[in-house]
């Protein structure tokens, strides 16, 4: 069915579109773009793009590596609720078998059509297991692996080429290889769990890496004589960067610095959420691992270690508004437009644009979401 979608404004990753009138065909798919001040007269809301979330485990009650189909289309429905549009299904370092197992049911998830109300796959982050012995956080040592091509290939076949983005730490054998061989092909490589030296991090960013996953959290402690990868994030202006923004992961303090450091255009929100979110306090699975949840934090159970999180994107978009003193509506571009950037999918994902799908995140004027359109449907 054709609809007309009206608001106060539109934001773009282009621009503001005052008084937007957005003709929506029976496929969900943009067909125009126009604006019209009468039309529009007696809206009071704000149109933006839905949010892409490129590193999330799991959420309502689901952990995507050992979910079934219909699991992960719980999870697909919980996500589109809360104003997620695309995202990227996130593994965590397991078994071997594990691994392959949740690389192949995760693939059938991306191939399978995505029903309206929910959320849709469009690759795999790949978090393990080429990481930091040092700084693995929560990922078990005696899975981690050297970094190798031959290996990637093996996960790759598995997931039947839907890898995206892969997490490695830059200081590890084979790291700078594998590296430069994924940014060949298209695979986005991000730099994190790592104990690199600024040079070892500044030779990861110069073979290939896009991006760093989860700033501060899981990487060597910055210092004014070594100032480690941590430096490296905040001081090499064309890398993108991840950041919890939950207020547990990082101070708010760290916040403006990694502002201020990164700008608007390289900064990405992520969850790095766990099967926890949505749910409540008790015990939960990350992988293979068990985890505690008490309020906004999830621990490896038995230890004070973080496990993940339970936040979501509208809370960090509004966190980091907070934050950092910026208006909600240009946070928003750091959940949408930016991690489309980043991979390489911008023209398709976070561009409202004739002939793009009609996905949506609408606003009242104090930047609380009041809806969300997937291909045009209002999510329930």
């Amino acid at each position: 069915m054709r609809q007309t979608l009206l608001a106060r404004e539109l934001h773009t990753a282009d621009g503001i579109v005052p008084h937007p009138v957005i003709s929506v065909d029976g496929d969900g798919i943009i067909t125009a773009i126009g604006s019209d001040a009468a039309a529009c007269a007696q809206e009071e809301s704000i149109l933006t793009a839905t949010f892409f979330d490129i590193h999330t485990h799991g959420a309502g009650g689901y952990d995507l590596m050992q979910a079934s189909h219909a699991e992960i289309a719980q999870i697909q429905t919980y996500l589109a609720s809360r104003g997620v549009g695309h995202y990227l299904p996130t593994t965590v370092t397991a078994p071997m078998d594990a691994t392959l197992h949740a690389l192949e049911s995760l693939a059938d998830a991306i191939e399978r059509p995505t029903q309206h109300q929910q959320a849709t796959p469009v690759g795999l982050h790949l978090e393990g297991p080429f990481l930091s012995h040092t700084k693995r956080g929560v990922h078990t040592a005696s899975e981690l692996q050297p970094a190798s091509v031959e290996l990637f290939e093996r996960f790759q076949q598995a997931a039947r080429g839907h890898i995206r983005l892969i997490t490695i730490a830059p200081e590890i054998p084979g790291a700078l290889e594998l590296i430069g061989y994924c940014s060949r092909i298209g695979v986005r490589l991000s730099i994190g769990h790592s104990n690199a030296t600024s040079a070892e991090a500044h030779a990861g960013i110069a073979a290939g890496a896009s991006s760093a996953t989860h700033t501060f959290n899981a990487m060597r402690t910055f210092d004014h004589r070594e100032p480690g990868i941590v430096g490296a994030v905040l001081t090499h202006d064309d890398l993108y960067a991840e950041i919890i923004c939950d207020g547990v992961h990082v101070a708010p303090d760290a916040v403006q610095l990694f502002h201020k450091a990164k700008g608007m255009e390289r900064a990405i929100l992520v969850t790095d959420s766990i099967s926890a979110t949505g749910m409540g306090d008790g015990a939960y699975k990350l992988g293979n691992l068990d985890v505690t949840v008490a309020g906004n934090r999830c621990l490896l159970t038995g230890t004070d270690t973080l496990a993940g999180s339970v936040l979501t994107l509208e809370e960090a978009v509004q966190n980091y508004s907070q934050f950092t003193r910026l208006p909600w509506q240009q946070t928003v571009r750091l959940a949408s437009v930016n991690p489309a950037r980043m991979l390489g999918l911008a023209p398709e994902i976070g561009n409202i644009a004739p002939g793009r799908a009609a996905n949506f995140n609408r606003y009242n004027l104090q930047g609380k979401r009041m809806a969300t359109y997937i291909k045009g449907h209002a999510v329930a």
